[in-house]
């Protein structure tokens, strides 16, 4: 369910906005669909660029909120998505981007990956991880047996973080601030609670930094973490291992990161082959 103080900032933002003077606010036709009773009630107000009035938004968002609970776990979650689109906290900022990208995958999976923030490949597609990173990450899942629509994937941070005021600033990206991953937190929770997997890797320290840990991940990966009961793994970015690789250093990072994925299947259950366990061993 979605927590009941994103839901009360997302109205709270929406009437702060109609109080101003503001009489409408940017937010998807999808978005709008994905919160019942505003669709009905606004659709009207839907202008060529897609904004609806902020102040009848406002009056209708807890009631749409109040169904995140309710129906499958994919309709769950686009309800979440909807709410996490306008994100008064992190709109807030100025410091993020325009384009919120969600989740993508399996309601059901078992396996959850976390990432950092979007970058300048995942903004144009609106999806985590893509590009070489998301294809090395494609490629992981395939060494464990594992589809990647299988699992589901999310980043700690909904939004790309902008450089210079987030005008055009081509492929370059940043870290997420400590500050624009805890505004976006409530979200990433939320999936949790919906998806409930049997087991979490968090990829990088910045994710791990966002689900509350921290160190570097050399220190935190080998152990069993926990988020509200359920087992979290630390394991290195996958464009860290692209980095390495370039490097000469790939096969290291490679087995380090695969002995975390065996972790996590010895978790979920997955069958692990001899052939398996000695993947990227040294000689």
């Amino acid at each position: 369910m979605m927590s009941t103080d994103s839901v009360t900032l997302l109205r709270q933002y929406l009437e702060a906005k109609r109080d101003a003077g503001r009489t409408h606010v940017a937010i998807s036709a999808e978005s709008v669909r994905a919160l019942p009773g505003l669709e009905a009630r606004l659709e009207r107000r839907l202008a060529a660029g897609g904004e609806v009035v902020a102040g009848e938004a406002a009056a209708e968002v807890e009631a749409g909120a109040g169904t995140v609970a309710e129906g499958t776990k994919a309709e769950r979650l686009a309800r979440v998505r909807a709410l996490a689109e306008a994100a008064p906290e992190a709109r807030a900022l100025g410091t993020l981007r325009e384009t919120m990208v969600f989740a993508v995958g399996n309601p059901e999976a078992r396996l959850m990956l976390i990432g950092e923030a979007p970058g300048y490949q995942e903004e144009r597609q609106r999806e985590p991880f893509v590009g070489p990173a998301g294809e090395k990450l494609t490629q992981i899942l395939k060494a464990m047996g594992l589809p990647r629509e299988s699992v589901y994937i999310s980043n700690i941070c909904k939004f790309r973080p902008a450089i210079d005021g987030g005008g055009d600033q081509g492929t370059k990206n940043r870290k997420p601030t400590e500050l624009e991953m805890r505004v976006c937190l409530p979200f990433v929770m939320s999936e949790i609670e919906i998806v409930q997997p049997v087991c979490i890797v968090a990829l990088g320290a910045t994710a791990a930094e966002g689900m509350g840990l921290s160190g570097a991940v050399g220190k935190l990966r080998g152990q069993m973490h926990q988020v509200h009961g359920t087992p979290m793994i630390v394991a290195y970015h996958p464009s860290y291992i692209l980095r390495e690789e370039k490097e000469g250093g790939g096969m290291q990072v490679k087995r380090q990161v695969w002995e975390d994925m065996l972790s996590a299947m010895e978790i979920l259950g997955l069958p692990i082959s001899e052939k398996q366990r000695g993947y990227f061993r040294a000689g």
